[in-house]
């Protein structure tokens, strides 16, 4: 199943071919990128993998069905990497909740962690909120050799869980002189040989890689490895120092065609193949896969920014599903989202956490304003209040930065924008109902940058504090 970002999940087939090819042209080609970039992580040194174990049904004939994410635990031989003992019980028997309880626990008690590993920045900013909150609970667990009561274990679990917890007062004491140090650059000091952040950190990711490497990891270098998806593997990083993520192509695990932008909305728009686009220009994929999934769109839009030998290199840039547009204006998330950092640089003392939009349409009666707008959704750090002219600064910078959104914010046939601040922990309460409503895997979660439920949006409005 797709994650359902920007639509209804969609049921793909996967086959081993596809996991293979994942596995030869992707995993082992961004390792050996990864060693030669980052020397140091070709040691003996554990991970820290924040992983969880997805949900899965079952068709009429018997065959699973959920999200594309097999465990790290799927092969014994791996065990050994990561610092979560009994890995394999622990993701399928545990919530999100206590599974991650588990992984900072452990993680904690080796101070010489050389990476830290998730499918995306923002499972591991989530799991540092977690360690914010609960750091007194778990270093209390570290110093008296337990795992804390408040987790829902089986007695059998728990036993082996606790036999390899012994007090550890010393390192108990280093814990909590750090964490009583504040939390900025914890990562650092926490593990002080802390080599890595592997996660992708492009696309709806991107403020939460930000916010990690200006917050918790100052100091750590992150490398994004693939552009994939459920369909199977896209591209790979091999240029992990370079700030603006960039993903070559691969040639043979999928069969890539491109439709240029100024296309899309055709109605047989034509397709051009690798050796045909050029580079500056937009294009959306459609993809082939060795599962069967033929000429398939996945909505994603890209930028050639280049090429490797005759591979396009592409940057994303963002989905057609997460398009704005209540007068045909269409402004997509890259977009949003620079505009709505340059107005957070403009309302002192304030820190994006994150944000999403709706179209006023469906909202209903809760959208005040006759005339079509956007509303917008934004967790702040530093800030309680913004003032209304805080709150058109927003407006402002998305018309200096659209001339079409511009143009109808002038003529009057695009309202001023809504700007609605909520409370502390309100986008983590709606990532587990939009994950509960979807069956999506936090593996494969990715927030929903435009709302298309109502229910997401009343949620958001009751959690309103200005």
């Amino acid at each position: 199943m797709t994650s359902g970002t920007s639509g209804p999940s969609a049921m793909l087939l996967s086959t081993k071919d596809t996991n293979t090819e994942f596995f030869l042209q992707g995993v082992t080609v961004c390792l050996d990128a990864m060693r030669k970039a980052f020397p140091a992580t070709d040691s003996l040194q554990r991970t820290t993998k924040f992983f969880y174990s997805p949900t899965f049904r079952q068709s009429e004939a018997s065959i699973p069905i959920g999200p594309n994410s097999s465990t790290p635990a799927s092969s014994r031989h791996m065990l050994n990497l990561y610092t979560t003992p009994l890995l394999s019980v622990i993701c399928q028997v545990l919530s999100e909740k206590d599974t991650l309880y588990l992984h900072l626990l452990f993680s904690l008690k080796d101070p010489s962690v050389g990476t830290l590993e998730s499918n995306f920045a923002s499972t591991v900013f989530y799991a540092f909120s977690a360690l914010q909150d609960r750091w007194q609970e778990l270093v209390e667990d570290i110093e008296q050799g337990k795992v804390s009561s408040a987790l829902a274990l089986e007695p059998e679990l728990r036993s082996r869980l606790e036999a390899l917890m012994k007090p550890d007062p010393e390192r108990a004491a280093q814990l909590r002189a750090h964490f009583q140090g504040g939390f900025s650059g914890i990562a650092k000091r926490l593990w002080p040989h802390l080599h890595l952040v592997l996660a992708v950190d492009s696309g709806s990711n991107q403020i939460y890689g930000e916010m990690l490497r200006e917050n918790y990891c100052q100091g750590v270098p992150f490398y994004s490895p693939f552009y994939a998806a459920t369909e199977g593997l896209i591209g790979v990083n091999l240029w992990p120092h370079e700030p603006n993520r960039r993903y070559m192509l691969c040639p043979r695990s999928m069969f890539c065609e491109f439709l240029p932008e100024s296309s899309l909305e055709e109605e047989a728009p034509h397709t051009q193949l690798m050796d045909q686009v050029k580079e500056g220009q937009n294009y959306e994929l459609v993809v082939t896969n060795a599962a069967g999934l033929f000429r398939y769109r996945i909505g994603d839009i890209v930028k050639v920014v280049g090429f490797h030998n005759q591979c396009p290199i592409i940057e994303f840039q963002y989905r057609r599903g997460q398009m704005l547009s209540v007068r045909g204006e269409k402004v997509s998330e890259a977009l949003f989202l620079d505009a709505l950092k340059k107005a957070v640089c403009l309302w002192p003392g304030a820190q994006l956490v994150d944000y999403c939009c709706a179209e006023s349409g469906i909202m209903g009666k809760t959208s005040r304003g006759s005339d079509p707008h956007y509303q917008v959704f934004i967790e702040l750090k530093g800030v309680r209040n913004l003032t209304e002219e805080q709150r058109y600064k927003l407006d402002s910078c998305l018309q200096q930065d659209s001339a079409v959104y511009k143009s109808f914010r002038i003529k009057g046939s695009i309202g001023p924008m809504r700007v609605q601040l909520v409370a502390e922990g309100a986008f983590r309460e709606l990532r587990k109902r939009m994950m509960d409503f979807s069956n999506t895997s936090p593996n494969t979660f990715k927030m929903h940058r435009v709302l298309r439920r109502k229910e997401y949006t009343d949620f958001l409005l009751g959690k309103t504090i200005s």
